[in-house]
């Protein structure tokens, strides 16, 4: 509770909200001591908060932040986990177990007693998402023909834009943190019993030595496409025939090593990485000053995700008929251009820094939207999972760098948007040395990789040794 009275002799200092007057003080000036009753909250916007269930306020404040960082660690571990485990055990058993433990973590974190538990909970919730986005993208890639697949991904796109849209709308009628957090880890648990129907990737049953399972899931496609009958052609042989030189080429076991141990695939790892972490650190800086636009906090929460629509309607049009590479350049340029701009125009002017921001995020969603396209196709079949979760990794590296930035403001109020504004820039010059894969099959073997952009590196002339 702010205090109003000041301290005797000193009229230009104001008592916080963290320190009170010392009872019966005698003589000169007043004593002040921590405040040991509690606190009174606003609770206009929300009716409870993690803040105001444990008193995270003055001496335990940075346990907010603490409380975000330890969720974002935990999305960066599943990365690097659930990653490999999906090209261990499958797309469809990684995705199913991701489903279960979003369910159970995010109940458990919905009825959490501590504030230790809490954070125990959405680190488990934050691994389990890593493994469901990884999952869920590699069998995308892996089941779509490829002139659809821009358009696919696009429309995944849009279904995350229009949770981030609902999500404004339920907070504002659920504000108890408690129920709003129940209410978004329910259906978690519907997704489990359909996700029971979809098919695990027949691309990496084979090279699983899996065949069988591949042909039965692939005439069930079939089927279902009324293609019965070009189903029951399908045989064993036919499959082992058409991947013979993938599967010539398949070791026993893939590891996070192998992303740096042949220089094409290492080339494009460093790049994808540089890609990943500037996105996702810009994209969170921006995020971190939804409330200092004037505008309340559920209205530009709706704005900054309505915004995706058109951005990733103009991203898939470029992606499908410009190619990847010049798409993903031009978006992280523009995202770092209108972040620099912002640095200049005048905070009385809200809805103008409002607009820059709306579209620097808008530019940003589009990038994301072009990165996850890109690292599939440009990972071969074995890796890919492995190569996706590692790209997520950085990401979430950027998502946790990004604050330790923004403390920064403090000192020098240009500093922190200079260096969101530069970092998208200097991910549009790494993009610039990627292999461009527009209409170009999936590779099922680094050694395909290898071979494929070496023979074809003097006349795209995108790397020179």
């Amino acid at each position: 509770m702010g205090w109003s009275n000041v301290t005797p002799g000193s009229p230009d200092v104001t008592l916080g909200s963290c320190r009170r007057y010392v009872a019966n003080a005698t003589g000169g000036a007043r004593a002040t001591e921590p405040c040991r009753d509690g606190w009174d909250y606003d609770r206009s916007i929300y009716v409870s908060t993690i803040v105001t269930e444990w008193d995270l306020v003055c001496a335990y404040r940075q346990l907010r932040q603490m409380a975000q960082s330890i969720y974002m660690a935990g999305v960066l571990v599943g990365a690097l986990v659930l990653g490999g485990l999906s090209d261990r055990f499958g797309r469809k058993a990684m995705l199913m177990w991701s489903y279960l433990q979003l369910g159970v973590m995010g109940t458990c974190t919905a009825f959490a007693p501590t504030y230790a538990s809490y954070c125990v909970f959405r680190f488990a919730g934050g691994m389990a998402l890593s493994g469901f986005g990884l999952s869920i993208a590699c069998l995308v890639v892996e089941w779509i023909p490829t002139p659809y697949r821009a358009i696919t991904v696009a429309i995944t796109g849009f279904a995350y834009t229009l949770g981030q849209i609902i999500l404004a709308g339920v907070a504002y009628a659920v504000p108890h943190w408690r129920w709003l957090q129940l209410s978004v880890s329910l259906p978690f648990f519907v997704f489990l019993l359909y996700s029971w129907w979809l098919a695990e990737s027949a691309r990496w049953l084979v090279l699983s030595g899996k065949a069988d399972r591949a042909v039965k899931v692939l005439q069930r496609v079939a089927t279902f496409n009324n293609r019965k009958e070009e189903g029951e052609k399908i045989t064993v042989e036919m499959l082992k025939s058409n991947m013979k030189e993938e599967l010539a080429a398949l070791k026993s076991s893939y590891t996070i090593s192998d992303l740096v141990q042949t220089p094409v695939i290492r080339h494009i790892f460093f790049c994808l990485s540089i890609v990943w972490f500037s996105i996702s650190f810009s994209y969170y800086g921006l995020a971190m000053d939804l409330q200092n636009f004037g505008v309340s906090i559920y209205l530009i929460q709706v704005i900054f995700g309505a915004v995706d629509f058109p951005a990733k309607v103009v991203v898939t049009v470029s992606l499908s008929y410009v190619g990847r590479r010049l798409s993903l350049m031009v978006a992280l340029f523009f995202a770092g251009l209108v972040i620099v701009a912002n640095i200049f125009v005048p905070t009385e002017l809200q809805t103008v820094r409002t607009a820059l921001a709306v579209i620097g995020k808008g530019c940003l969603s589009a990038s994301f939207n072009c990165v996850f396209l890109y690292t599939t196709e440009l990972y071969p079949t074995p890796i890919r999972q492995t190569g996706l979760g590692f790209g997520s990794t950085m990401a979430r590296v950027g998502g946790i760098v990004a604050p330790l930035v923004k403390m920064m403001d403090e000192y020098y109020p240009f500093l922190p948007p200079a260096v969101y504004g530069v970092a998208p820039v200097v991910a549009a010059v790494a993009a610039a040395f990627l292999p461009e894969t527009l209409n170009t099959p999936l590779p099922d073997t680094i050694e395909e990789v290898e071979n494929r952009w070496v023979a074809g590196r003097v006349g795209d002339g995108w790397m020179d040794g």
